[in-house]
């Protein structure tokens, strides 16, 4: 007969058996062969390029050895391993292409291997086709107000689209199979480069705001294909204007639409107490040689590439993309190649030109803006031209 303290760590054995068999489940199952539980919360890992996967006999499963790394991607999608090199396969089709050649598709097949999430193609200018075809990029734009979309706007955009008729670049390039392009910033970088014959050697040159071409023409080129502004920022001298370009507005606000189509109309400007500044009363270009840039850009910049905050789909504090990265990020999916020059923001400098034609704004004025980001603005471009997605012609990124 067992005495009451042989019971009590007869009991005690048993306990602790229960329990180790327990706490070791997770083992057990694997010995079992049952696969274990996953936490759904736990992260994902990845193996390094030449990790091996071996075979464990005993256990009938191929466990990985190598170094675990982290995560892939950035918060907003992008690679975090950038270089300049080609993807094996893609050598043979861009590698063995003549310097000056324009290589086809090469934008967006780069844009697409650092940002997988990159959907192309989103048409450069709005036109009435595209409000009757329903897509997922009309989704996108239809269902914000100004300037991520055109909710609201509807109708005086049909207006404006009724008598500007064309929605394209013009016959001559919209037949190009290939399109190289160069935006330029107004950066005070642009000045004594001497990039004047290499600008205008690109297909398609674009300028933003009232970014003037006379009297900097050695630095900045003659030529101009677009000029993407709005109202405040377009030229209120006709004298001024580009000839045989197309005018182009990027709409921030519902009365920018409103403007343009007094102007396409060539009626008196009225209602201008929205406006932040003194705007242009009346543009040089005809109705056909306007246009209206594609909202998407502005959204998918702030949003997607930036990583700006949302704030509801309305603009905000620092949640606006500057119109220099609009034109690149319209470019990656209108384009085949892309450079840029006159983009630069160095802080370090305060008491540099901020604009090439401008010598009494520095770069410190930067730091009042109270719309963008450039911090956050500059990590993008700078892993558009790390990974050789765009060409830097002035370095300034």
């Amino acid at each position: 007969m067992k005495t009451p303290h042989k019971r009590l760590l007869f009991i005690l054995c048993g306990i602790m058996v229960v329990g180790f068999i327990y706490f070791s489940s997770r083992k057990l199952r694997l010995v079992w062969g049952l696969k274990p539980q996953r936490d759904p919360a736990e992260t994902t890992v990845g193996l390094t390029k030449g990790a091996e996967v071996k075979r464990i006999t005993e256990l009938g499963t191929d466990i990985p050895v190598g170094r675990i790394v982290g995560p892939v991607y950035d918060e907003q999608g992008f690679l975090l391993k950038l270089d300049k090199k080609l993807p094996p396969e893609w050598v043979n089709k861009y590698g063995n292409l003549s310097e000056g050649v324009c290589k086809p598709g090469y934008a967006a097949a780069k844009m697409t291997a650092i940002y997988p999430k990159f959907m192309n193609p989103a048409p450069m200018f709005l036109d009435r086709n595209f409000f009757k075809t329903p897509s997922k990029l009309l989704s996108k734009v239809s269902k914000y107000l100004p300037p991520f979309g055109f909710r609201t706007q509807e109708r005086v955009i049909d207006s404006i689209l009724s008598a500007t008729k064309n929605y394209g670049l013009g016959a001559a390039l919209d037949s190009l199979s290939c399109k190289r392009c160069v935006i330029l910033g107004n950066g005070g970088v642009l000045l004594n480069k001497s990039l004047g014959p290499r600008i205008d050697d690109y297909d398609v040159v674009v300028r933003l705001n009232e970014a003037p071409v006379s009297g900097y023409v050695k630095d900045v080129g003659t030529k101009t294909t677009i000029r993407i502004t709005y109202p405040e920022g377009a030229m209120q001298k006709p004298e001024k204007y580009d000839k045989d370009s197309l005018f182009v507005l990027s709409a921030f606000k519902p009365l920018d639409f409103k403007w343009l189509k007094q102007m396409v109309f060539k009626e008196k400007l009225r209602g201008t107490e929205g406006f932040w500044k003194s705007v242009a009363r009346n543009v040089l270009q005809e109705p056909n040689e306007i246009r209206i840039l594609n909202p998407y850009f502005i959204q998918e910049a702030a949003f997607q590439f930036i990583g700006l905050p949302s704030n509801n789909g309305l603009m905000g504090k620092g949640n606006i993309p500057t119109l220099g990265t609009v034109a690149i990020t319209m470019a990656l999916h209108n384009c085949d190649e892309v450079a840029v020059a006159g983009f630069s923001y160095n802080m370090n400098t305060p008491n540099a030109l901020l604009h090439y034609y401008n010598k009494t704004v520095k770069m410190s004025a930067v730091k009042e803006s109270w719309t963008h980001n450039i911090a956050k603005e500059k990590e993008f471009l700078r892993k558009l031209v790390k990974a050789n997605v765009i060409t830097d012609l002035t370095n300034g990124i």
